[in-house]
C-alpha cells in the first residue's frame, strides 16, 4: 500500500510492508507537472510492489469536506486512475499537527512532516480501513467509500 497527504505543494508519502505490519514515511514528492509526478509515483508502485492508495482527505471539525478535501478526493481519485490502482480515502483531519507532535517536525518544510503524515494515514487505514475500491466506480457517485466512513475491513482478497 502507499498513503499520499496531497498537499498544493508537495505530497507526503508512506509505505508499509507486504503484511501491513510495518509502516514506513517516504521521500515527500515535491509537485510538478502531472506527467512527471505520474512517473515518479508509477516507478516507485512499480519498486514497491504496490497493491492500492490510501489518500487523505482534511475534513473540518463536523466531519464535512473542506475545498482540500473536494481537491485531495479529485488528485486521488485522478492519480489512483492513472496507475490503475484502487482506492480508499481516509480522514486526515490533525495528521499534519499529529504527525508533527510525535516526531517534533513543528514548521517543517522540507517534506518530512508531510510524509509522516501520510505514514499516520496509512496506519490509521491499516487498523479502521474501508476497503480500497476501483476507481470506475466513483466513490462520489456510488455514495461509498467516504473518508469519514467508519468501515472497519481491510482491502478484499476475494477476486
Amino acid at each position: 500500500m502507499l498513503s499520499l497527504d496531497v498537499g498544493r505543494r508537495r505530497i507526503g508519502l508512506a509505505g508499509c510492508d507486504g503484511l501491513g505490519l510495518t509502516v514506513s514515511p517516504l521521500p515527500a514528492l515535491h509537485r510538478g507537472a502531472h506527467a512527471q509526478n505520474l512517473h515518479y509515483l508509477q516507478t516507485l508502485c512499480h519498486q514497491r510492489n504496490v497493491q492500492g492508495l490510501v489518500v487523505g482527505v482534511p475534513l473540518d471539525d463536523q466531519g464535512q469536506l473542506t475545498d482540500q478535501a473536494h481537491h485531495c478526493r479529485r488528485y486521488g481519485r485522478r492519480i489512483a486512475r492513472d496507475l490503475g490502482l484502487p482506492l480508499a480515502f481516509v480522514n486526515e483531519h490533525s495528521s499534519s499537527w499529529a504527525a508533527a507532535d510525535r516526531h517534533g517536525l513543528q514548521g517543517d518544510r522540507s517534506g518530512r512532516l508531510d510524509s509522516a503524515a501520510a505514514a499516520l494515514l496509512l496506519e490509521q487505514w491499516l487498523a479502521e480501513g474501508p476497503d480500497v475500491e476501483p476507481v470506475n466506480a466513483a466513490p462520489d457517485e456510488r455514495g461509498g467509500n467516504e473518508a469519514n466512513e467508519g468501515s472497519c475491513s481491510h482491502p478484499s482478497t476475494t477476486p
